[in-house]
């Protein structure tokens, strides 16, 4: 299988079905969760037989990905966004994005900001539950 367009952290409920929607679109996807065990579930579940490739480690995930590469979080708000960060860092070079997509409303820390200024570019996508209004 060839390299991926684009990789996500975190098989929930969500990671899974934007997944699937970007690998109906025609890209080839990169995946990880914590729990490795989900990884193998997705891929041999509502994953199999799609370009889709289930990684092991962040190591095999950042290396499948095509060059710049593009990592989109999808992990729970908070300290869980900071130490993926921290493991995808080190295997990133200048150019390579990294795309916030947690469910909470986000306010980048002055910490954040100084790791991923040295190596990534940092997008924070924020996503409001249905029910909320904006003000």
């Amino acid at each position: 299988m060839s390299q991926a367009d684009i990789g996500l952290i975190g098989l929930a409920v969500m990671g899974e079905n934007l997944i699937l929607n970007m690998e109906s679109k025609g890209f080839t996807v990169a995946c990880f969760n914590r729990t490795v065990s989900k990884v193998d579930d997705f891929t041999g579940g509502r994953a199999k037989g799609k370009n889709i490739i289930g990684c092991h480690s962040i190591e095999e995930f950042c290396s499948n990905l095509k060059k710049p590469r593009k990592v989109m979080l999808m992990v729970k708000a908070g300290q869980a966004v900071d130490d993926f960060i921290e493991l995808v860092l080190p295997h990133l070079e200048n150019g390579d994005i990294i795309i916030d997509a947690e469910t909470a409303i986000f306010l980048i820390r002055q910490e954040e900001q100084n790791m991923l200024r040295a190596k990534a570019s940092f997008i924070s996508a924020q996503a409001f539950p249905a029910a909320r209004k904006a003000h």
